[in-house]
């Protein structure tokens, strides 16, 4: 090398484990309890608890107390490497996927195509929540050879309101589990199962804090624990509730018991079907009181860093919003399309929609706090002044 070279920056050296994912992260409240940590952990010496109030890793390992671990001190890095929420994962995930960040303008992430979907297969439309969309995509991507099983959330047997990880292996699991809760599940724990099962091509299915974490341990070299995850599908999302909310405000208040409901939605007020064939809308700002923690500091509603994200905010119950955002995504939903397993048209005629993805986008960035990472907040607009010059208050 002559004087004028200059060799090229070295890659900082990733040293970051568990001790630092603690204090920066979960007790922090960035954590949302995704549980990419969890079953990534090549030691297995993070728990988790699927329960009302936690859903919140912790450390297995009494040596060297919950704070710190001892296969950390000696190197292993994979928790922090999957974290989705540890110091700059939008960053990691944007350059993995896209090739390049996020423009300052893109507050619904970086997307190839914008649909409005819905299957076309009429059993699987009603079966499924907002066109059936997910469903049917599941069912074509097994039909196709593109995956094994699925992550995804199913309920306990003795709760349809409950929801639990689950690994869907065949079409009935598929439409078993079909529709949506509105309380959080940690659909990446159902991997310790698929990889018993010795399943190694799967979906995720799951809100943006659980689809970002594949592609960020991709982009952070996490090493073998990420091959697994063929296809993710992300499904936006404002919150997720706590069980309670149930008991304490659907049944206390409206008499609404939670064996009687046959469906939900959330469609500017959380919507209830019950049994005897009754409809009910109730406000969410009364639901607020009963937002999962977990949800108060997450910037991403879009659901950003999924193959495909999809969720029904538009005027129509039975058209499902679709953010194509990968080759990949668009070589599925392509297909798809030919095969006519759905139907699709521009997400672009539903002015609602197109609206609400844009604001609730930016109503979840603004949540990201200042002493985080900058990268979930640029961009973002300072929030309108009321009439009486004060900002509203945020949710």
């Amino acid at each position: 090398m002559t004087t004028t070279e200059t060799a090229a920056p070295k890659a900082e050296r990733w040293t970051a484990q568990w001790k630092e994912l603690y204090a920066e992260v979960i007790t922090t409240g960035l954590c949302t309890g995704c549980a990419g940590c969890v079953v990534t952990c090549p030691h297995d010496v993070i728990g988790y608890e699927h329960e009302e109030g936690k859903y919140i890793p912790f450390h297995l390992e009494e040596e060297l107390g919950f704070d710190n671990c001892i296969h950390g001190e000696k190197g292993c890095t994979t928790c922090t490497r999957a974290c989705p929420r540890f110091r700059a994962w939008e960053p990691a995930a944007d350059m993995h996927l896209y090739g390049r960040l996020r423009e300052p303008d893109e507050m619904a992430g970086i997307w190839r195509q914008l649909l409005l979907t819905k299957a076309a297969d009429d059993s699987v439309n009603e079966v499924g929540q907002d066109g059936g969309f997910v469903s049917a995509m599941l069912l074509w991507l097994m039909k196709n050879d593109y995956i094994d099983g699925a992550l995804v959330s199913g309920v306990e047997a003795d709760d349809a309101w409950k929801a639990k990880p689950v690994l869907a292996r065949t079409p009935e699991d598929v439409m078993a589990t079909a529709g949506s809760r509105y309380t959080y599940c940690a659909n990446p724990l159902a991997l310790r199962e698929a990889k018993e099962a010795g399943l190694n091509r799967l979906a995720l299915v799951g809100m943006g804090c659980q689809t970002s974490s594949p592609p960020t341990m991709w982009d952070r070299k996490a090493g073998k624990v990420s091959k697994p995850f063929h296809f993710t599908i992300g499904l936006l999302c404002s919150k997720t509730f706590d069980d309670a909310i149930f008991p304490e405000l659907f049944e206390a208040k409206y008499g609404l018991k939670k064996q009687d409901m046959v469906k939900m939605n959330i469609k500017g007020a959380f919507q209830i079907w019950m049994k005897d064939g009754s409809f009910h809308e109730i406000d969410l700002k009364e639901c607020h009181k009963w937002t999962r923690e977990g949800c108060k500091s997450c910037p991403d509603f879009a659901a950003e860093h999924s193959d495909i994200a999809t969720g029904g905010i538009g005027k129509d119950n039975n058209w499902t919003l679709t953010i194509v955002r990968t080759e990949l995504g668009e070589e599925v939903i392509n297909r798809m399309i030919a095969d006519g397993v759905i139907i699709a048209k521009p997400a672009q005629e539903d002015e609602v929609a197109m609206k609400l993805l844009r604001t609730l986008s930016i109503v979840s960035r603004r949540r990201w706090p200042e002493w985080a990472d900058k990268a979930p907040s640029v961009g973002v607009p300072p929030p309108k002044k009321k009439a009486d010059g004060t900002a509203p208050a945020a949710h």
